[in-house]
């Protein structure tokens, strides 16, 4: 008897976190989450989280989101910092600052934004650059 509670209490903390704000549903404050967010009504704040955010056609963001992934189809405002991939949809519509590592952007998406991109850097060889250009002749 106890041990099937016991069971379900481990089935239920095993399971991926998903925090859904539900359209018409407006939540104004700052807040951190370990899980993955589902955004479909207004947030207006601070949100921290080390999970994906999704943004639904519906959803609005006005202040900074810092994480690793997000996938916009609705509305943001403020300063935007993802360590991973940040991806567009065409009824997408961003403003304000973004810091990503990369980013995937549909035709049709708005993105008025002051953007940096924080991917791995690959440095040039300065000896493979100066090799392959053509030897300037030399005067007699």
């Amino acid at each position: 008897m106890f041990s099937e509670n016991k069971k379900e209490r481990q089935m239920v903390e095993n399971t991926s976190s998903q925090n859904i704000i539900s359209l018409g549903t407006k939540i104004v404050g700052d807040f951190n989450s370990e899980g993955d967010f589902r955004i479909d009504g207004t947030i207006e704040g601070n949100i921290k989280t080390t999970g994906k955010v999704v943004v639904g056609k519906s959803g609005v963001i006005k202040g900074t989101l810092q994480g690793t992934d997000a996938y916009f189809e609705g509305k943001f405002s403020g300063k935007l910092a993802l360590s991973g991939t940040l991806t567009l949809k065409a009824s997408a519509h961003i403003e304000g600052e973004v810091i990503a590592g990369k980013l995937a952007v549909e035709p049709g998406a708005a993105f008025n934004v002051t953007c940096i991109m924080k991917g791995t850097v690959k440095e040039m060889n300065k000896s493979d650059d100066q090799s392959k250009r053509p030897e300037a002749p030399k005067a007699v």
